[in-house]
């Protein structure tokens, strides 16, 4: 194993002080390492809390600040977060407004997120993401997985918050959002967890893993590598029939790289996704492109289709300012 650690029981907590310290000038480290929480919080406004494993940065404590998220838990690598780290975040920004608690279908974080959602003395909704097309049920999860499409949930239910939607209205948009997105990715490497010193699972030179979950759990198949083009057809073509999209559609194009991919295959495949979505009279109103939900350092991607009407699009455009996510403000 080679990685930039000093110790593999530290990495989590000196990671956390670097970014901490990297962007003061948007978040602040709550006591013992237990959340990141935004520095500037608003009063009378729903306060957004997400987290889960460490290891798929920038997922979720770069997605804190403004037009996102108010909170974030980071649990270790790969495991979930507790409920007192996450009940500890909720009253630390909730401003007066309730908390809304948007967590990934992952065995763990579900269970906890409930445990500090009924410990809560304040109200409180939970939106639940669970956008991976590739397989019902998988070593995590009961049901679909909660992967890249959290980003989009996290960005347009945030600037709804922003702007002073309530707490019902928020839970809504976030359930309607989940619903109206898809995502399938590709593994081409294992990724190697620092406490386990090894690759989570093998996989040939000349083979891939479609259908990977973000901890590197098995998908629909291994098979034979094979051309850009032939992954983003798969990937895309499972998207369009579990969204059922309708020719004129506009949506919201996102290829998330896993850690382990340049920017310069990432925007290959944009380009492959792209003409998969023409060809079913879809129409790309918004691209987002980058590692923004990873698995350490695996090789692969992602990609997420989501529906957008006018109101869903502006909500996107918004302005937000996070470590990992900023446009105009």
């Amino acid at each position: 194993m080679k990685k930039l650690i000093n110790d593999v029981e530290t990495v989590l907590a000196e990671s956390l002080d670097g970014f901490a310290a990297a962007h003061a000038d948007i978040v602040l480290l709550g006591a013992e390492r237990q959340f990141v929480r935004r520095r500037n919080t608003k009063p009378g406004k729903v306060a957004l809390i997400s987290g889960g494993g460490s290891g798929h940065e920038p997922l979720h404590a770069g997605f804190v600040g403004h037009g996102m998220l108010d909170a974030a838990c980071p649990g270790q690598v790969f495991t979930s977060p507790t409920p007192d780290q996450m009940l500890a975040a909720a009253q630390s920004v909730e401003g007066g407004a309730g908390v809304l608690f948007i967590v990934k279908n992952y065995s763990g974080d579900m269970m906890n997120f409930q445990m500090a959602a009924e410990m809560l003395d304040r109200e409180n909704a939970t939106v639940i993401v669970n956008d991976d097309v590739a397989v019902e049920n998988s070593t995590y999860t009961t049901g679909r997985r909660g992967v890249a499409g959290t980003l989009v949930v996290e960005k347009i239910v945030g600037a709804a918050a922003e702007r002073g939607d309530g707490l019902a209205a928020l839970k809504a948009l976030g359930d309607s959002v989940n619903k109206s997105t898809a995502s399938m990715g590709v593994a081409l490497t294992s990724c190697t967890v620092p406490a386990a010193g090894k690759p989570t699972f093998q996989i040939g030179i000349d083979e891939m893993e479609l259908g990977v979950g973000i901890h590197g759990e098995p998908g629909r198949k291994r098979v034979k590598l094979t051309s850009a083009d032939d992954i983003a057809a798969e990937l895309t073509g499972a998207i369009l029939r579990d969204l059922s999209l309708k020719s004129g559609q506009e949506v919201i194009l996102l290829v998330n790289g896993f850690g382990g991919t340049p920017l310069l295959e990432l925007y290959l495949m944009v380009h492959a996704a792209r003409r998969v979505l023409h060809g079913a009279g879809v129409r790309v109103a918004r691209h987002l492109t980058g590692p923004y939900v990873t698995s350490l350092e695996m090789a692969g991607c992602s990609i997420t289709v989501s529906a957008v009407d006018s109101a869903s699009l502006a909500l996107w455009d918004a302005p937000v300012h996070t470590a990992a996510l900023r446009w105009a403000m």
